[in-house]
């Protein structure tokens, strides 16, 4: 596992992330583990969740998996309990687990939006709202994956656009409420990330990776590992006074706009 850091920040910590088995949840965890924490990771798959705590626990990590739905309030809490027994009183939270499928809104069902807005924004609020009487306070740090098409209204995206705007107020409402307990809560968001399952979706082939691309100041798309490395930060001591902020993490392209194209249109030709 690549290194950026030289210390280990989350020396002695537990961890529990939600959607943990695969995608930017299991690169957060990976992260973790390898910067001294011992994780819990949630998910609907037993099997995912038992293979990424494997290659974790490999790696030199401690892992273990606790499978249950985040729409299920009480299998959910059931999970985050044995998580806090085997691994102790619990200092990070990374609300992770979510779902998207590009469909107009028009040829979206009432349960096809319900069932991403019941997993992003509802299973954020039962994790934050089951896992509070567990947490280390003062002292815990909650993280929720938001995305920037919760301030970017996107075609083809409606339910999830609704769903993460959701989370982003969840996030900033938690905070007021719990930074009096000394728990933090702040949301990540982030862009185009390369190798996940949401952008084998959204950008299924070459010519429409390339598009979006264009669209970004930096040219390419992140890294799982790159918005890991923002998740220990948001965790660590080094953000100890930060909390209800959405931090993005898109190559700047929620703020270039018209910007990019119009840089291109006026680029000289040779």
């Amino acid at each position: 596992m690549a290194e950026v850091f030289a210390a280990k920040l989350l020396a002695g910590e537990n961890a529990l992330i939600t959607g943990g088995g695969s995608g930017i949840n299991l690169a957060i965890a990976r992260r973790f583990a390898s910067h001294g924490a011992s994780v819990a990771l949630i998910g609907r798959t037993k099997e995912k969740l038992d293979s990424a705590a494997e290659e974790i626990t490999k790696a030199g990590g401690t892992a273990s998996g606790h499978p249950a739905d985040v729409r299920d309030y009480d299998a959910l809490a059931a999970a985050i309990k044995a998580a806090r027994d085997l691994h102790g009183e619990i200092d990070l939270v990374v609300c992770g687990a979510a779902g998207n499928f590009p469909a107009p809104a028009l040829g979206m069902s009432a349960n096809g939006f319900k069932a991403v807005v019941d997993i992003d924004l509802l299973g954020t609020f039962n994790t934050c709202r089951a896992v509070f009487e567990y947490l280390r306070r003062p002292g815990a740090s909650i993280i929720n994956i938001s995305a920037t098409q919760a301030f970017t209204p996107m075609p083809m995206q409606a339910h999830v656009c609704a769903a993460k705007a959701g989370v982003d107020m969840l996030t900033k409402c938690l905070a007021i409420e719990w930074g009096p307990e000394g728990v933090r809560v702040n949301s990540i968001a982030p862009g185009a990330v390369d190798d996940t399952e949401g952008m084998r979706r959204l950008a299924p082939t070459p010519e429409i990776r390339k598009q979006l691309t264009q669209g970004i100041p930096l040219k390419r798309f992140a890294s799982k590992d790159e918005i890991a490395d923002l998740a220990v930060f948001l965790s660590s001591d080094a953000a100890k006074f930060i909390t209800g902020a959405v931090v993005v993490c898109d190559g700047g392209q929620s703020v270039a706009g018209l910007g990019v194209s119009m840089m291109a249109a006026m680029r000289p030709r040779t």
